[in-house]
């Protein structure tokens, strides 16, 4: 059995803990022993829901730390750059789980997973996909042929990667948003919800609508024209 911790209180950490959860009913001994969640901040919803179904809060990732606390960790936090960070704050303190894929996920030949990287139910990814560490595949994903996910790269419910796609490290794809085969995404990207990616993403840009397109900033607001009409002295 090997002692985890999963970082992140909120929903998607509750969502690993389903997956974690997943793979001991499937197992004749339980693979998995949870020992608690850390997190920084929890809301007291997010720990009332922990303590509802019986998992243990830790602490900051500081305090755990400090304690000296060994047990491998996988990470329950969506936004890819806040993993990023938490990586590096951990450094070689402890290591990170191996991938961990839900029993209802389907996988074809020849596909790698990073470390610490989850896989939720739900999940078809086909032939000759590669992915790097910490990579989070929400439920009913669908990831093409010979495409290749960078570190921390998120896919949010229900999009569908088409085959040939690279995409680059810290990239978030929104819910239920479709990139078009052969393209790539550049780090650190967003691709909106919804999106349909019909052209290369540059390097840190946000696209979205169909099809997708460079986000524009919000216009700054017009200011009222002020009236420069004097109000007449009804003195006179």
């Amino acid at each position: 059995m090997l002692h985890v911790v999963v970082v992140g209180a909120g929903g998607f950490g509750r969502e690993v803990l389903d997956v974690l959860e997943a793979l001991n009913e499937g197992s004749p001994a339980a693979r998995y022993v949870v020992d608690g969640v850390i997190d920084d901040s929890p809301s007291e919803l997010n720990l009332s829901r922990l303590a509802d179904r019986g998992y243990r809060y830790l602490g900051s990732l500081d305090e755990y730390l400090a304690r000296g606390g060994a047990a491998r960790y996988v990470i329950g936090i969506g936004a890819p750059q806040v993993r990023a960070r938490v990586v590096m704050k951990i450094g070689d303190r402890l290591s990170p789980i191996d991938p961990i894929v839900h029993p209802k996920a389907n996988f074809g030949s020849r596909v790698t997973l990073g470390a610490g990287s989850v896989v939720c139910a739900g999940v078809s990814m086909t032939t000759n996909i590669s992915s790097g560490d910490h990579v989070h595949v929400n439920p009913n994903v669908s990831v093409g042929h010979d495409s290749m996910l960078g570190d921390y790269v998120s896919l949010n419910p229900g999009c569908a990667i088409s085959g040939d796609v690279v995409i680059g490290d810290r990239v978030l794809v929104g819910t239920t948003a479709a990139i078009l085969q052969g393209l790539t995404i550049g780090a650190d990207a967003v691709v909106g919800a919804v999106a349909c990616v019909t052209r290369d993403v540059a390097v840190g840009q946000t696209v979205v609508g169909v099809p997708a397109r460079p986000q524009q900033p919000a216009a700054a607001p017009v200011p009222e024209p002020q009236s420069t009409s004097q109000t007449p002295d009804r003195r006179r």
